[in-house]
């Protein structure tokens, strides 16, 4: 009988151990010529680092006969690909789906089994985003042709977490743009310029942080969303108009750096977007320090976040179809279940 695994490495590849704070590998007897001629070795202090290096090392795993072993070749090959961010919790939501399913044969998978997971996993909307990992990992292994049929496909229904329904007014952008800069940073400035900006262009957090002063051309705004689960994945053109020009050339005068390539940088000229980990945790700090001011100095009540002014844009648009477009949907099921945010004007029976 396996020797059980401790629970620090519950949710790991096999022969994976995580040991003060980094994670190793326990090379199989006879390969250790190809670990650098060691008997365990150093994968990273992160998962995604860990499985990066793993993955150059191992390459690919072609006969997955297993959900472990198809877990693996999905966090080697698919979430690679994805937004950093999200890699990281892909990654931490695969540890789960490990535990429960590694030695389960692919298609001995039942609708049952999901029904019984989530059922013992305390944190429900967390167990759903895991299932739907398992689930789209079970698409790569039909593409892959490690089987025929997805066994959960037309299946299962679960109940997703409701969609946030908070819609920013025209008062509430208008108390923005009343507040004054107390510093000569500017940084209430460079936050009413991100806010002008993002209401006209739709754009997400990570991609309006990464635009440069290269992305600015004759013809407009050139942008490829960096998200690529929901949006069309292919470089967009926002076109000039007035009322976007004078954001643009606000958030460059408001910038803390004026030799930075970036549209909005912090006092040393660098991205707020630290690339390694998809975090931005000085604009996060800006934000939220322009957010306690809202609320203490206008007449703003409820708090809200950056993704409810790109909800905005999309609620505020005139047909879903153009909503989609802006916000870069690839189609417009997400569009109406979460960023269509305004009540439906219903004329009475005359």
């Amino acid at each position: 009988m396996p020797r059980k695994r401790n629970p620090e490495n519950r949710g790991l590849p096999m022969r994976w151990r995580f040991i003060r704070k980094s994670y190793y590998y326990q090379v199989p007897p006879g390969q250790e010529s190809a670990w650098d001629g060691k008997k365990t070795f150093l994968l990273g202090k992160s998962l995604p680092e860990a499985y990066k290096k793993w993955a150059d090392r191992i390459g690919t795993i072609d006969q997955a006969k297993t959900i472990g072993s198809l877990l693996d070749r999905y966090a080697l090959q698919v979430i690679p690909k994805k937004a950093i961010t999200t890699q990281t919790h892909n990654l931490i939501a695969i540890k789960p789906l490990r535990t429960a399913f590694s030695d389960m044969r692919l298609l001995d998978l039942r609708p049952m089994h999901v029904y019984q997971y989530i059922d013992k996993r305390e944190a429900k909307i967390s167990a759903r985003r895991e299932i739907e990992i398992l689930s789209h990992a079970y698409t790569k292994a039909v593409e892959w042709g490690y089987i025929d049929r997805h066994p959960l496909i037309d299946q299962i229904r679960l109940t997703g977490e409701k969609p946030r329904d908070r819609y920013v007014t025209d008062f509430e952008i208008e108390e923005c743009f009343s507040l004054k800069s107390k510093r000569k940073s500017g940084s209430v400035q460079s936050v009413q310029s991100y806010i002008r900006v993002k209401l006209l262009s739709a754009l997400r957090r990570g991609d309006l942080l990464r635009l440069t002063l290269d992305n600015l051309k004759i013809d407009g705004i050139h942008v490829t969303p960096k998200k690529t689960s929901t949006s069309t994945g292919k470089r967009i053109i926002i076109e000039w108009s007035e009322e976007l020009r004078e954001a643009i050339n606000s958030a460059i005068k408001s910038r803390p750096n004026s030799r930075s390539a970036f549209l909005f940088c912090n006092r040393k000229g660098e991205s707020y977007i630290n690339e390694k980990t998809g975090k931005a945790g000085g604009w996060d700090s800006l934000w939220r320090g322009f957010m306690k001011r809202l609320l203490t100095e206008t007449k703003v009540q409820e708090r809200f976040t950056e993704h409810d002014i790109r909800a905005k844009t999309g609620s505020d648009s005139k047909t879903l179809a153009d909503a989609s477009k802006i916000l870069t949907h690839a189609n417009t099921s997400i569009t109406k279940r979460v960023y269509r945010r305004k009540p439906e004007i219903i004329k009475p029976l005359r």
